[in-house]
């Protein structure tokens, strides 16, 4: 990518600022979504960094507030990386696994939008569904 002007560049930093802000945010905790993408090696090497910049782009794109996105170690399910775990005020947590770059879209637009679970793609089958 070519930059032709100032301002230009300072809206490619503004963009790239907003990203940044969302693993910073240290807002209310009991009213912001936090989504957790496990960044060990087994996730790197899964495509975790991947799915990591398609949920950090849909929150951007939808324009959402309130949601923090950490990078987190070794969540513990090996085997299904790179995963996602989704913490909702007043929720169970909910881990997703195999999250490719549309998964990690369909659990901002499904689960953080429209507080719809996906059923085939969750781990931790514990919790209570009522």
């Amino acid at each position: 990518m070519q930059i032709n002007s100032l301002d230009q560049l300072i809206k490619i930093r503004e963009g790239a600022m907003k990203k940044v802000n969302l693993r910073e945010s240290g807002e209310d905790a009991e009213s912001i979504t936090e989504l957790m993408v496990g960044m060990a090696t087994c996730g790197i090497a899964a495509g975790a960094q991947e799915a990591l910049d398609a949920l950090l782009d849909e929150i951007e794109q939808q324009a959402l507030e309130n949601i923090r996105v950490v990078k987190v170690g070794c969540i513990g399910y090996c085997h299904s990386e790179p995963l996602v775990q989704v913490n909702m005020p007043g929720g169970e947590p909910i881990i997703y696994g195999n999250v490719d770059a549309e998964r990690a879209k369909e659990i901002i637009q499904r689960h953080v939008m429209k507080k719809e679970l996906l059923d085939n793609a969750i781990l931790n089958k514990t919790f209570n569904k009522a």
